[in-house]
């Protein structure tokens, strides 16, 4: 048998991977699961403490939950973390997509924020922002630019939150523009595809924890 060449095997990889994927509309390939939950697409990365933390930083622990409908929805997201200090007046916590889903030493190795346009930040499309804690916990639903779906996809990459606030850019100096001067890396996770099941059980936890707050 005539042996490949790098390019046959290349193209060989790469059809292998896309067993797992259909073929939508704009030539987009898209993950099996879009069609077996109703054109929605879940992910879900479990958040660990950085295995470089140094002491006296809090060890945060929680899940970060995300919910896309194909092709056009809007990125919704959970962050679930607890282990923060319980405090009066809590210091506000940045949270970001960083680019490698590397965890091999620790959040250290999973790069800079995700910047696929090359823009500075807060204008990335992981920039989720500042969340201050409740007795300890954060919990809380937002909307993100970023995407699950094409070339742009944030699957595979990592969720950091950080020690300190995040100055939106706003701090005069080149660290503002990069990642917000939001200082050390307390806990990370690398986003993954998931079944609906985690996200529709914090979901209903996180609504009536909402509807608890109004009565």
């Amino acid at each position: 048998m005539r042996p490949l060449g790098s390019m046959s095997i290349a193209v060989w990889v790469l059809l292998a991977a896309c067993q797992q994927c259909v073929s939508a509309d704009r030539g987009l390939l898209v993950p099996l699961e879009v069609s077996q939950h109703n054109s929605t697409l879940y992910a879900a990365c479990k958040m660990r403490p950085s295995t470089s933390l140094p002491e006296g930083l809090p060890k945060v622990y929680g899940q970060v939950l995300f919910k896309q409908e194909y092709p056009q929805g809007k990125l919704k997201v959970l962050l679930r973390f607890n282990g923060f200090p319980k405090e009066d007046n809590p210091e506000p916590r940045a949270v970001h997509i960083h680019q490698y889903g590397d965890l091999s030493r620790g959040c250290d190795t999973t790069g800079g924020h995700y910047n696929p346009h090359g823009v500075h930040h807060p204008n990335h499309p992981g920039d989720f922002g500042n969340f201050e804690s409740q007795n300890g916990k954060i919990n809380v639903m937002i909307e993100s630019e970023a995407q699950l779906f094409g070339g742009l996809s944030v699957l595979g990459r990592a969720v950091v939150i950080h020690e300190k606030v995040d100055d939106l850019g706003q701090g005069g100096d080149a660290g503002s523009l990069l990642h917000g001067n939001a200082g050390r890396r307390l806990a990370c996770c690398i986003i993954g595809v998931s079944s609906p099941s985690l996200w529709n059980n914090y979901h209903k936890q996180y609504g009536q924890r909402r509807q608890l707050r109004r009565n």
